[in-house]
């Protein structure tokens, strides 16, 4: 019985004898070094039979999983004082406003989108603000410095997708 296999270099099919298999071989195409394989073997596997007592016990300890991930799911943390009304608001100036619009411009171009998911969570509070610089930065004829070796097609796309985040 013959050993098939193909060379790891040119790909070309070839067939040994079963006495060179697990040696150093030649391709007789492109004349490399080769592994020829050992023939393959088809002895089947014994499996063990399956055991009853697994069976149950694994029926168990997923209905205890269930149980306790049900159990998790309905607790609630009630909190020991009254709740506060929101927090205190912080506040932006325009230019670090400004600053961050093209900071999350800059990350969504490069591809930074976790940075940018949280760059935009911190400018978002300011919507009708944030539409105002995203005006500017869209109407200007020259691009801010820091947004101008962007593409324009890819900075007008990340300004469309910061506006409906804002809403």
């Amino acid at each position: 019985m013959a050993i098939t296999f193909h060379c790891e270099h040119c790909n070309k099919k070839i067939e040994a004898s079963d006495t060179v298999g697990g040696r150093m071989g030649k391709c007789p195409a492109c004349h490399n070094r080769i592994y020829v394989p050992l023939p393959d073997s088809d002895e089947e596997l014994k499996l063990a039979p399956i055991d009853p007592g697994f069976l149950e016990r694994e029926k168990q300890l997923m209905a205890e999983t269930y149980r306790l991930t049900q159990d998790i799911l309905k607790e609630r943390e009630i909190p020991d004082g009254p709740r506060e009304a929101g927090g205190a608001v912080y506040e932006m100036s325009d230019r670090e406003l400004t600053k961050n619009v093209i900071m999350y411009l800059r990350q969504m171009a490069e591809g930074e989108l976790d940075e940018a998911e949280s760059t935009g969570a911190l400018i978002t509070p300011f919507g009708s603000r944030v539409t105002e610089v995203l005006d500017r930065i869209a109407l200007s004829e020259i691009p801010e410095p820091e947004l101008a070796d962007i593409p324009q097609q890819l900075l007008s796309g990340a300004i469309r997708a910061l506006r409906a985040r804002i809403g």
